[in-house]
């Protein structure tokens, strides 16, 4: 199993100067590294039997860059630019590999048919990051002992363990990057046991889940998680602290802090985002067995009217976050086919047409809750077809119940959830 354990550095003046220095000179070589790949791109690609209209290479075709090519050129980059010889070498050739991954995934699509993204060339403070690829190993550039991390060129710097590393897990790699509010290191820790996931046929419990904008989730329990909007309310603030920015001359020292500031309060929006997820996602984890969710096309979503509300929610986020804590704990988070769950009755499977300001389901076979509450039933019910299991999530509810079932809101600061 492998964990990332990220920790606060507290580097000495000359030492943050330094790294700084080595997260400029590896976006250059970022930079110059991605233009060669490009200019081969370009280059080549009219056919070599008819010419293009539009362009048409003049002088030598370069080879055609890729990883152990570029990695062999180093030596020659450090006689041109001595400089780089300050950089510790696992550095630059981590760099050059993460530019390979980037440059594959953007040609070569996955087991998914998907591809990524152009690699983008990277203006300044944009790489603000470097790893040591080898940790506490005779070769390694970084090595931990206690609270102090020792970095090959550039020296002991002393490390905020506000957590123990956990036992039986190995230091692999280090990676040191630069946020808004300071150093951090990230440790990527290995250990050879995996949690094994309980069996299929011994799950007691299941819940299915349904995200929105109206509430952050409603389970096939009847419980809600409000949705605590960190953007939106923090707007002001931020349209403040830019409006400052603005009125100020471009470049100047006090243009630099208030940028500062801006990019600390976007940072602490971040981070409130990301602790809420982990605590509804340990919520869950702690009371079921089993969480059904829906497979959702975020991307397609984030293109509406509703795009600022559906990134506020990080619904993404929060499910990957999700199924990593399920791994974690041993418990299941299994995607489900979304299409019409909102719309078919989870009592007698009818369809009941509802727009999207229709918040309540009210079937002719007498069920009447919430639609979010209706679209969770249904979607752990087909998760439970596709798995072959046979107890009833929904908990019997059906067309007996009383109309009108509202759910019930969850408060995850109470005592009674915050010990889960």
């Amino acid at each position: 199993m492998l964990l990332t354990y990220q920790y606060k550095l507290n580097p000495a003046p000359e030492q943050a100067a330094t790294m700084a220095l080595w997260g400029e000179l590896l976006r250059r070589h970022w930079n110059y590294a991605l233009g060669q790949r490009l200019d081969w791109l370009n280059r080549t690609r009219s056919p070599v039997d008819r010419c293009s209209i539009v362009l048409e290479p003049i002088g030598e075709i370069p080879g055609r860059g890729d990883y152990y090519t570029q990695a062999s050129e180093l030596r020659q980059t450090k006689q041109l630019f001595p400089e780089y010889k300050d950089i510790y070498a696992d550095c630059q050739q981590q760099n050059l590999m993460r530019l390979d991954l980037a440059w594959k995934r953007w040609l070569m699509p996955d087991k998914n048919g998907k591809k990524g993204g152009r690699p983008r060339f990277k203006k300044r403070g944009d790489l603000s990051s470097f790893t040591f690829p080898r940790v506490n190993s005779p070769k390694a550039g970084a090595h931990l002992t206690g609270n102090v991390l020792k970095l090959s060129k550039i020296g002991e710097i002393e490390v905020i363990l506000h957590r123990p590393i956990p036992e039986g897990f190995s230091l692999k790699q280090a990676t040191v990057l630069h946020k808004a509010d300071g150093w951090y290191v990230s440790f990527s820790l290995e250990d050879g046991t995996v949690p094994e996931p309980l069996p299929v046929d011994e799950i007691k419990s299941a819940v299915g889940i349904d995200v929105g904008l109206e509430k952050f989730l409603a389970t096939s329990d009847g419980q809600a998680v409000e949705i605590p909007q960190f953007y939106r309310k923090s707007q002001r603030q931020l349209a403040r602290q830019q409006r400052k920015v603005s009125r100020m001359q471009k470049g100047s020292s006090n243009y630099q802090k208030q940028l500062s500031k801006v990019a600390r309060l976007h940072l602490h929006i971040a981070r409130q985002r990301k602790e809420f997820h982990y605590q509804v996602a340990h919520w869950l984890c702690s009371l079921y067995d089993l969480i059904a969710f829906e497979d959702l096309n975020i991307k397609g979503l984030a293109r509406t009217r509703l795009a600022k509300s559906i990134l506020d929610a990080a619904w993404g986020a929060f499910l990957n976050v999700l199924q990593a804590v399920a791994v974690k704990r041993g418990k299941w988070a299994v995607e489900g086919n979304a299409r019409g769950t909102s719309i078919e009755c989870s009592s007698c499977g009818e369809r009941v047409e509802k727009t999207l300001k229709d918040r309540v389901h009210s079937c002719n076979c007498g069920l009447v809750i919430d639609r979010d509450w209706n679209s969770g039933i249904n979607i752990l019910n087909r998760v439970q077809r596709t798995l072959g299991l046979a107890f009833a999530g929904c908990r019997g509810l059906g067309d007996t119940l009383p109309v009108n079932q509202q759910l019930s809101f969850v408060n995850l600061r109470s005592p009674r959830y915050s010990e889960a």
